[in-house]
């Protein structure tokens, strides 16, 4: 047991507003306190750690049971740690509600620790915090104009560098974009037919489609009635047996086909799919059998309805048609995959394919040239290479995701070119945004912004 005597003073004057008070012991009392400054400095990281539920727990393992509400009083009135001004900082957004509110991280690259946390993403916001450290020599980016301008305004001396990441994520994209316009080419080219026989006799094509199932009950029809004519029954006969009416039966009776029984009810009506049709039935053949995908294509083309009339096409109609006979196609995305990995990162198979899709397609051959060059530049720092790049891709023709990409790389060519010539990226910077997502989860319900700066610029 330790016994501690401490002096309470009092005040005499009458004015004041402090009767009394009792003097402190540093480190070991606080004014007001119900724990000693060794419990509190527990129980304060205890709750930096695991935030308020989690944290109640654990001290309820340690025999000093804390409300998380206590928990987090104590984090929140914790002062920000000192910080000096950094020479090399990154800048990226958060979300702190995903879709509708964001704010910004700001982290000192060459010590990887972060710095402060901004409540918005807004340019003015960025230049008046950087105003204040007029010693930023560099600042790590990606290539929002928000961030672009925030830096210009408020750090005019300082050199932004894009993020490479970033970069080649955009690059991707518009890869990928390029693939899927040019996916045609991605089926190998099928032989030539062979020429038919002069004495054959070419085949009545039918009006009515196969595997449609009023279609096949007509023919079933047909067959039957016309089976119990030939054996001799009467139409009255026939008519009692099948359960049907004398006329129905006179009607069958007098087709010699069951095409001629087809009124033009369903084929004949103009449906707002018709426009649409030979495309469906090009992208058939292509091999593509998904009916949401094709509903999808379409829509972007100004298809207005929805799903069904697609559906109901492809079940009724292109089920029937036979599909090129060969190796199914790769996709899209397996191609871009291809361009977007260093060849000797791909397997024999793959690259066969590759080799295949690029000898069947020039512009895609292009594109890998394109993508392999942006690369080589990209890993060997090679910046001074890249307004020659740029203007190569702005001049292909078939290619226009890949020639918007690098139109849009001119509006921040300084940047750009910083990235591809310095060491500096942003990758602590997502690093400290990944786990600013884990410390909300641990807060769900209470990751407000001044308790989630207090965690993410003290728990490190």
């Amino acid at each position: 047991m330790v016994s501690l005597r401490v002096r309470r003073f009092v005040c005499t004057m009458g004015s004041c507003p402090r009767r009394t008070f009792v003097e402190q012991v540093p480190g070991l009392t606080r004014r007001f306190s119900r724990r000693t400054e060794r419990l509190r400095a527990v129980l304060v990281a205890v709750g930096l750690a695991l935030a308020g539920r989690a944290g109640a727990r654990m001290t309820d393992a340690f025999e000093a049971p804390a409300s998380r509400n206590t928990l987090l009083r104590l984090i929140t009135s914790l002062p920000d740690p000192p910080t000096t001004t950094p020479r090399v900082v990154g800048v990226d957004e958060y979300a702190q509600r995903r879709g509708r509110i964001y704010g910004t991280v700001l982290v000192d690259v060459e010590t990887r620790r972060p710095i402060d946390l901004l409540p918005d993403r807004q340019a003015d916001t960025l230049a008046a915090w950087l105003a204040e450290r007029p010693g930023i020599e560099i600042v790590c980016r990606d290539r929002a104009p928000f961030y672009a301008d925030g830096a210009t305004r408020g750090a005019p001396q300082a050199l932004q560098v894009a993020d490479r990441w970033h970069l080649w994520h955009n690059l991707g994209e518009a890869a990928d974009k390029c693939v899927y316009r040019h996916r045609g080419c991605l089926r190998p080219l099928p032989a030539p037919p062979d020429k038919p026989s002069v004495d054959a006799e070419p085949a009545a094509a039918s009006p009515w489609p196969t595997g449609h199932r009023f279609a096949e009950r007509t023919r079933a029809k047909h067959a039957t009635i016309h089976a119990l004519l030939a054996a001799g029954h009467s139409k009255r006969s026939v008519a009692r047996q099948l359960g049907m009416t004398l006329n129905t039966v006179l009607r069958y009776s007098r087709a010699t086909s069951p095409e001629e029984l087809f009124t033009g009810q369903w084929q004949g009506r103009a449906t707002n799919l018709d426009a649409y049709k030979p495309y469906l039935d090009q992208r058939w053949q292509e091999g593509c059998t998904n009916a949401w995908k094709l509903r999808e294509e379409i829509k972007e083309q100004g298809y207005p309805h929805g799903y069904g009339n697609v559906r109901n096409y492809v079940s009724r109609t292109l089920r029937g048609k036979p599909q090129p006979v060969g190796p199914r196609p790769p996709s899209a995305r397996a191609v871009t995959r291809w361009i977007l990995t260093h060849p000797d990162a791909l397997n024999e198979r793959d690259q066969l394919q590759l080799k295949a899709v690029l000898a069947n397609c020039p512009a895609l051959e292009a594109l890998a040239r394109h993508v392999r060059s942006f690369a080589h530049m990209l890993t060997h720092l090679q910046g001074d290479q890249l307004p020659a790049w740029i203007e190569a891709a702005t001049a292909t023709t078939d290619l226009p995701s890949l020639r918007r990409f690098a139109q849009h790389l001119e509006r921040d060519l300084d940047a750009v070119v910083a990235g591809f010539s310095q060491p500096w990226n942003s990758g602590v910077v997502e690093g400290h945004v990944n786990r600013i997502k884990m410390l909300k989860r641990q807060m769900f319900g209470r990751a407000g912004f001044e308790l989630l700066r207090k965690r993410v610029l003290l728990y490190t």
